[in-house]
């Protein structure tokens, strides 16, 4: 008796060798445009079909470049949705009016990137030591025409920039290493802006001394189910 007989006697049927529907393909992450979309709405921002269209190629492009340089963990379209493109937008209701960005430890290029497109009227520093990371944005850079992005492969204490209105940082140190390797980054009156997931309340008590935490607001991520938080900090 051949395997199939077999398989319709024990009630299965043979299995189907297909891509799994979420992996982030082309056409996977190209079809991620209306939850983009609609994510994009949901966090009262207006990007026109250009933007837009943008930050799907920015993950079409890291896509691309994760199947050989394991750039980021993530490999479903929706979660490279969820956790690259929507969760990076959510700051931008709360940048203020800053016109320079420092993005310490930006990995793949989150949240640099994502705020580069969407905000051409703010200069975005990418900051990372790691150079497959820094060759990956590069090429994103030209790609995209992100002329407003500028890059640094360089280990952040080692920097001398021009002060920055905020430096960001997302999954980058707990608060008190942050505050430590970046804070010289920030131009007079400027903040450090912390992406956290849980509220970081044992990192705030163990700032040092010159930093205060200035104020906290919890996100909510269009699609993203799990806690986000921003906290900023400033010097005394």
């Amino acid at each position: 008796m051949n395997v199939r007989a077999v398989q319709r006697r024990r009630g299965g049927a043979p299995a189907a060798r297909t891509t799994p529907r979420d992996e982030a393909t082309p056409q996977a992450l190209q079809a991620q445009a209306p939850q983009l979309a609609a994510g994009i709405a949901a966090l009262g921002l207006a990007l026109d079909a250009e933007r837009q269209q943008a930050l799907i190629d920015f993950l079409l492009l890291l896509a691309k470049w994760n199947r050989t340089y394991n750039l980021t963990a993530l490999s479903a379209a929706e979660e490279m949705l969820t956790h690259h493109l929507l969760d990076a937008l959510a700051v931008l209701p709360h940048l203020g009016v800053a016109r320079r960005i420092i993005d310490v430890g930006s990995g793949a290029g989150v949240p640099a990137i994502p705020i580069a497109i969407a905000r051409p009227d703010v200069q975005v520093v990418s900051v990372d030591t790691v150079d497959k990371k820094i060759a990956f944005q590069r090429q994103a850079r030209i790609e995209l025409k992100l002329h407003n992005l500028e890059l640094q492969c360089a280990r952040v204490e080692t920097l001398r920039l021009a002060g920055a209105d905020i430096v960001i940082a997302r999954a980058f140190a707990e608060l008190a290493e942050f505050v430590s390797v970046a804070g010289h980054l920030a131009a007079p009156g400027g903040a450090l802006l912390a992406m956290k997931g849980t509220y970081p309340q044992q990192e705030i008590e163990a700032l040092p001394p010159g930093w205060r935490l200035e104020r906290s607001l919890r996100l909510s991520v269009p699609g993203l189910n799990a806690e986000r938080h921003l906290i900023w900090l400033r010097k005394n």
